[in-house]
Protein backbone atom coordinates (compact mmCIF):
# COMPACT_ATOMS: atom_id res chain seq x y z
CA UNK A 1 0.00 0.00 0.00
CA UNK A 2 1.16 3.89 -0.38
CA UNK A 3 0.15 6.79 0.86
CA UNK A 4 -1.27 8.67 -2.39
CA UNK A 5 -3.14 5.23 -3.15
CA UNK A 6 -4.56 5.51 0.77
CA UNK A 7 -5.06 9.10 0.38
CA UNK A 8 -7.72 8.57 -2.54
CA UNK A 9 -8.87 5.42 -0.86
CA UNK A 10 -10.21 8.07 2.00
CA UNK A 11 -11.05 10.63 -0.57
CA UNK A 12 -13.74 8.93 -2.31
CA UNK A 13 -14.86 7.04 0.62
CA UNK A 14 -15.53 10.77 2.31
CA UNK A 15 -16.77 11.80 -1.10
CA UNK A 16 -18.48 9.50 -2.29
CA UNK A 17 -17.52 9.45 -6.33
CA UNK A 18 -14.27 9.00 -8.13
CA UNK A 19 -14.89 12.50 -9.20
CA UNK A 20 -14.80 14.35 -6.80
CA UNK A 21 -12.07 12.03 -4.86
CA UNK A 22 -9.53 12.38 -7.44
CA UNK A 23 -10.09 16.92 -7.16
CA UNK A 24 -9.43 16.62 -3.98
CA UNK A 25 -6.33 14.98 -4.37
CA UNK A 26 -5.63 16.91 -7.77
CA UNK A 27 -5.61 13.79 -10.23
CA UNK A 28 -7.39 12.54 -12.70
CA UNK A 29 -10.04 10.42 -12.50
CA UNK A 30 -8.53 7.60 -14.57
CA UNK A 31 -5.44 7.96 -12.37
CA UNK A 32 -7.63 7.62 -9.37
CA UNK A 33 -8.91 4.57 -10.48
CA UNK A 34 -5.90 2.79 -11.55
CA UNK A 35 -4.76 3.42 -8.11
CA UNK A 36 -7.76 2.20 -6.51
CA UNK A 37 -7.69 -0.72 -8.66
CA UNK A 38 -4.31 -1.58 -7.45
CA UNK A 39 -4.85 -1.45 -3.92
CA UNK A 40 -8.13 -3.62 -4.04
CA UNK A 41 -5.35 -6.04 -6.12
CA UNK A 42 -3.16 -5.98 -3.39
CA UNK A 43 -5.69 -6.55 -0.41
CA UNK A 44 -7.72 -9.40 -2.94
CA UNK A 45 -10.57 -7.64 -1.97
CA UNK A 46 -13.25 -5.19 -3.48
CA UNK A 47 -13.52 -2.01 -1.82
CA UNK A 48 -16.36 -0.24 -3.32
CA UNK A 49 -19.60 -0.85 -4.88
CA UNK A 50 -19.97 0.85 -7.93
CA UNK A 51 -23.99 2.41 -7.90
CA UNK A 52 -25.69 4.56 -10.73
CA UNK A 53 -24.84 8.07 -8.47
CA UNK A 54 -22.14 7.57 -6.15
CA UNK A 55 -19.99 4.52 -4.66
CA UNK A 56 -20.40 2.75 -1.36
CA UNK A 57 -18.00 1.18 0.89
CA UNK A 58 -17.78 -3.07 0.87
CA UNK A 59 -17.33 -4.36 4.23
CA UNK A 60 -13.39 -4.34 3.64
CA UNK A 61 -14.05 -1.18 2.74
CA UNK A 62 -15.44 0.11 5.89
CA UNK A 63 -12.75 -2.20 7.44
CA UNK A 64 -9.38 -0.51 5.64
CA UNK A 65 -11.21 3.39 5.90
CA UNK A 66 -10.53 3.90 9.72
CA UNK A 67 -7.11 2.22 9.82
CA UNK A 68 -5.73 3.94 6.30
CA UNK A 69 -6.60 7.57 8.37
CA UNK A 70 -4.69 6.22 11.15
CA UNK A 71 -1.73 5.40 8.98
CA UNK A 72 -2.29 8.56 7.53
CA UNK A 73 -2.03 10.39 10.71
CA UNK A 74 1.16 8.76 11.61
CA UNK A 75 2.75 9.55 8.35
CA UNK A 76 1.77 13.09 8.32
CA UNK A 77 3.48 13.84 11.96
CA UNK A 78 6.01 11.74 11.25
CA UNK A 79 6.66 14.23 8.14
CA UNK A 80 6.48 17.10 10.86
CA UNK A 81 8.69 15.35 13.12
CA UNK A 82 11.26 15.16 10.58
CA UNK A 83 10.32 19.12 9.55
CA UNK A 84 10.97 20.42 12.84
CA UNK A 85 14.75 18.71 13.13
CA UNK A 86 15.35 20.70 10.06
CA UNK A 87 15.00 23.83 11.97
CA UNK A 88 11.90 26.32 13.44
CA UNK A 89 11.94 27.81 10.73
CA UNK A 90 10.36 25.54 7.82
CA UNK A 91 7.28 23.56 8.35
CA UNK A 92 4.18 22.84 7.06
CA UNK A 93 0.83 24.61 8.15
CA UNK A 94 -2.88 23.44 6.17
CA UNK A 95 -5.35 26.06 7.49
CA UNK A 96 -9.07 25.98 7.05
CA UNK A 97 -11.56 28.18 7.72
CA UNK A 98 -15.68 28.07 7.92
CA UNK A 99 -16.03 31.63 8.54
CA UNK A 100 -15.64 34.00 5.95
CA UNK A 101 -14.87 37.18 8.64
CA UNK A 102 -11.86 35.16 9.82
CA UNK A 103 -10.62 34.20 6.03
CA UNK A 104 -10.72 37.90 4.99
CA UNK A 105 -9.79 39.74 8.38
CA UNK A 106 -8.01 37.09 10.33
CA UNK A 107 -5.75 35.26 8.50
CA UNK A 108 -3.97 38.04 6.80
CA UNK A 109 -2.79 39.46 10.26
CA UNK A 110 -2.07 35.58 11.64
CA UNK A 111 -0.01 34.15 8.77
CA UNK A 112 1.87 37.87 8.49
CA UNK A 113 3.15 37.34 12.14
CA UNK A 114 3.62 34.02 11.61
CA UNK A 115 6.21 34.51 8.54
CA UNK A 116 7.82 36.71 10.80
CA UNK A 117 8.87 33.32 12.96
CA UNK A 118 8.43 30.70 9.78
CA UNK A 119 9.81 32.29 7.06
CA UNK A 120 10.15 29.28 5.08
CA UNK A 121 6.80 27.63 6.17
CA UNK A 122 4.71 26.42 3.60
CA UNK A 123 1.47 27.73 4.19
CA UNK A 124 -2.13 26.78 2.59
CA UNK A 125 -5.67 27.59 3.30
CA UNK A 126 -8.83 26.03 2.84
CA UNK A 127 -12.47 26.97 2.95
CA UNK A 128 -15.43 25.47 3.67
CA UNK A 129 -18.68 24.38 6.16
CA UNK A 130 -16.93 23.66 9.64
CA UNK A 131 -18.37 19.84 9.37
CA UNK A 132 -16.75 19.44 6.09
CA UNK A 133 -13.67 21.05 7.64
CA UNK A 134 -13.75 18.32 10.23
CA UNK A 135 -13.38 16.09 8.68
CA UNK A 136 -10.34 16.95 6.40
CA UNK A 137 -8.73 17.21 10.22
CA UNK A 138 -9.58 13.70 10.45
CA UNK A 139 -8.28 12.54 6.89
CA UNK A 140 -5.09 14.60 7.76
CA UNK A 141 -6.04 17.16 5.24
CA UNK A 142 -5.98 20.05 7.09
CA UNK A 143 -3.86 20.55 10.29
CA UNK A 144 -6.10 23.25 12.35
CA UNK A 145 -9.34 25.11 11.15
CA UNK A 146 -11.35 27.93 12.61
CA UNK A 147 -15.04 26.56 12.75
CA UNK A 148 -18.38 27.35 14.99
CA UNK A 149 -19.06 25.38 18.02
CA UNK A 150 -19.85 23.10 19.12
CA UNK A 151 -18.12 20.28 16.78
CA UNK A 152 -19.68 16.76 17.98
CA UNK A 153 -17.15 14.43 16.53
CA UNK A 154 -14.69 11.95 18.25
CA UNK A 155 -11.01 12.77 17.80
CA UNK A 156 -11.51 16.23 17.65
CA UNK A 157 -10.32 18.44 20.66
CA UNK A 158 -11.58 22.06 20.35
CA UNK A 159 -10.99 25.31 21.79
CA UNK A 160 -13.12 28.50 21.95
CA UNK A 161 -11.71 32.05 20.24
CA UNK A 162 -14.67 34.09 20.73
CA UNK A 163 -18.51 34.21 21.42
CA UNK A 164 -20.74 36.66 19.96
CA UNK A 165 -24.58 36.84 19.82
CA UNK A 166 -27.17 36.60 16.90
CA UNK A 167 -29.03 39.72 15.96
CA UNK A 168 -31.54 40.28 14.03
CA UNK A 169 -31.19 43.53 10.45
CA UNK A 170 -32.70 45.27 8.51
CA UNK A 171 -32.47 48.31 6.08
CA UNK A 172 -33.31 51.65 7.57
CA UNK A 173 -36.01 51.46 4.95
CA UNK A 174 -37.72 49.03 6.81
CA UNK A 175 -41.14 49.65 8.19
CA UNK A 176 -40.40 48.89 11.88
CA UNK A 177 -36.59 50.24 11.50
CA UNK A 178 -37.21 52.62 14.67
CA UNK A 179 -37.85 49.51 17.00
CA UNK A 180 -35.26 48.01 19.08
CA UNK A 181 -36.18 44.60 19.72
CA UNK A 182 -38.12 42.03 17.64
CA UNK A 183 -40.33 39.10 17.98
CA UNK A 184 -39.82 35.91 16.89
CA UNK A 185 -43.35 35.63 15.36
CA UNK A 186 -42.92 38.89 13.87
CA UNK A 187 -39.22 37.75 12.29
CA UNK A 188 -41.37 34.63 11.40
CA UNK A 189 -43.96 36.73 8.63
CA UNK A 190 -40.50 38.52 6.93
CA UNK A 191 -38.65 37.70 4.26
CA UNK A 192 -35.49 36.33 5.58
CA UNK A 193 -32.08 36.04 4.54
CA UNK A 194 -29.48 33.38 6.89
CA UNK A 195 -26.69 31.12 6.16
CA UNK A 196 -27.01 27.80 4.43
CA UNK A 197 -28.01 25.04 6.11
CA UNK A 198 -25.51 22.33 7.53
CA UNK A 199 -23.47 25.01 9.58
CA UNK A 200 -23.61 25.83 13.19
CA UNK A 201 -24.90 29.41 12.98
CA UNK A 202 -28.65 28.44 10.56
CA UNK A 203 -28.74 25.22 13.34
CA UNK A 204 -29.21 27.49 16.20
CA UNK A 205 -31.68 30.07 14.32
CA UNK A 206 -33.60 27.41 12.95
CA UNK A 207 -33.44 25.55 16.34
CA UNK A 208 -34.56 28.79 18.20
CA UNK A 209 -37.50 29.54 15.97
CA UNK A 210 -38.58 25.60 16.22
CA UNK A 211 -39.28 26.33 19.88
CA UNK A 212 -40.87 29.24 19.21
CA UNK A 213 -43.36 26.96 17.61
CA UNK A 214 -43.07 29.18 14.45
CA UNK A 215 -42.24 28.67 10.59
CA UNK A 216 -39.90 30.25 9.13
CA UNK A 217 -39.80 32.37 5.78
CA UNK A 218 -36.53 32.11 4.16
CA UNK A 219 -36.35 33.82 0.83
CA UNK A 220 -32.31 33.50 0.95
CA UNK A 221 -29.79 31.04 1.95
CA UNK A 222 -26.28 32.76 1.37
CA UNK A 223 -23.00 30.98 1.91
CA UNK A 224 -21.33 34.63 3.21
CA UNK A 225 -22.04 36.72 5.88
CA UNK A 226 -21.25 39.97 3.55
CA UNK A 227 -23.45 38.83 1.08
CA UNK A 228 -26.22 38.31 3.51
CA UNK A 229 -25.21 42.44 4.84
CA UNK A 230 -25.29 43.68 1.38
CA UNK A 231 -28.74 41.73 0.62
CA UNK A 232 -30.17 43.21 3.41
CA UNK A 233 -28.84 46.70 3.39
CA UNK A 234 -30.64 46.88 -0.20
CA UNK A 235 -33.96 45.75 1.53
CA UNK A 236 -34.33 42.33 0.15
CA UNK A 237 -34.80 41.30 3.40
CA UNK A 238 -34.23 40.46 7.07
CA UNK A 239 -30.77 38.64 8.33
CA UNK A 240 -30.07 37.32 11.13
CA UNK A 241 -26.09 37.55 11.89
CA UNK A 242 -23.31 37.62 14.47
CA UNK A 243 -23.60 41.08 16.15
CA UNK A 244 -19.79 41.67 15.11
CA UNK A 245 -20.35 40.98 11.52
CA UNK A 246 -22.62 43.71 10.88
CA UNK A 247 -21.60 46.35 13.88
CA UNK A 248 -19.64 48.87 11.53
CA UNK A 249 -22.83 48.94 9.26
CA UNK A 250 -25.23 49.64 12.02
CA UNK A 251 -22.90 52.40 13.58
CA UNK A 252 -22.66 54.04 9.69
CA UNK A 253 -26.40 53.93 9.75
CA UNK A 254 -26.23 51.62 6.81
CA UNK A 255 -28.33 49.02 8.91
CA UNK A 256 -30.43 48.89 12.03
CA UNK A 257 -30.31 46.16 14.45
CA UNK A 258 -32.71 44.77 16.48
CA UNK A 259 -32.80 42.32 19.59
CA UNK A 260 -34.64 38.89 19.11
CA UNK A 261 -37.40 38.99 22.24
CA UNK A 262 -36.62 36.17 24.16
CA UNK A 263 -33.56 34.60 22.66
CA UNK A 264 -30.04 33.80 23.77
CA UNK A 265 -28.45 32.51 20.44
CA UNK A 266 -24.76 32.60 21.18
CA UNK A 267 -22.36 32.08 18.09
CA UNK A 268 -18.95 30.53 19.06
CA UNK A 269 -15.56 30.55 16.85
CA UNK A 270 -12.90 27.79 17.44
CA UNK A 271 -10.08 26.45 16.77
CA UNK A 272 -10.27 22.84 15.77
CA UNK A 273 -7.60 20.02 15.69
CA UNK A 274 -7.23 16.39 16.27
CA UNK A 275 -7.18 14.93 20.03
CA UNK A 276 -3.63 13.83 21.24
CA UNK A 277 -2.28 14.65 17.33
CA UNK A 278 1.43 16.04 16.75
CA UNK A 279 1.64 19.61 17.32
CA UNK A 280 4.64 20.51 15.37
CA UNK A 281 6.46 24.24 16.04
CA UNK A 282 4.56 25.85 13.66
CA UNK A 283 0.94 24.96 14.45
CA UNK A 284 2.30 26.11 18.10
CA UNK A 285 2.98 29.44 17.10
CA UNK A 286 -0.27 29.60 14.96
CA UNK A 287 -2.38 28.47 17.82
CA UNK A 288 -0.66 31.13 20.20
CA UNK A 289 -0.84 34.05 17.78
CA UNK A 290 -4.76 32.86 17.60
CA UNK A 291 -5.30 33.16 21.08
CA UNK A 292 -3.50 36.45 21.49
CA UNK A 293 -5.59 37.98 18.66
CA UNK A 294 -8.93 37.12 19.75
CA UNK A 295 -8.20 38.16 23.28
CA UNK A 296 -6.85 41.04 22.33
CA UNK A 297 -9.58 42.20 19.81
CA UNK A 298 -12.11 44.65 20.98
CA UNK A 299 -15.34 43.21 21.88
CA UNK A 300 -18.75 45.00 19.97
CA UNK A 301 -20.05 47.56 22.23
CA UNK A 302 -22.28 45.97 24.88
CA UNK A 303 -25.54 47.96 24.49
CA UNK A 304 -27.94 46.74 26.53
CA UNK A 305 -31.13 45.12 26.02
CA UNK A 306 -33.91 46.54 26.35
CA UNK A 307 -36.87 44.46 28.99
CA UNK A 308 -39.04 42.89 26.96
CA UNK A 309 -42.90 44.36 26.77
CA UNK A 310 -45.58 42.68 28.34
CA UNK A 311 -48.14 42.21 25.19
CA UNK A 312 -50.41 39.51 24.25
CA UNK A 313 -48.84 36.66 21.90
CA UNK A 314 -50.31 37.04 18.76
CA UNK A 315 -51.89 34.06 17.24
CA UNK A 316 -50.84 32.36 14.32
CA UNK A 317 -52.45 29.90 11.93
Amino acid sequence: MEIRQLRAFISIAELGTFTAGAQRVHVTQAAISMQIRQLENELGAKLFIRAPRRVMLTEAGEQLLQRARQILRDHDAAVDEIAELAGAERGRLRVGSASAMVTTDVLPKLLKDLRKQHAGAEVTVASGTSEALVQQILAGELDVAFVSLPVEARGINTERLSQDQLVAVASPRHRLAKQRTISAYTLAGEKLILGERGGNTRRLIDQFFAQAGVTLHVSMELSRQAAIRRMVEEDMGVGIVPLQTVSEAVDKGRLVRWWIEGAHINWELGVARLTGGYDSPIVQTFIKLARNYFSDSPKPTATKKPKPANRKRPTRK
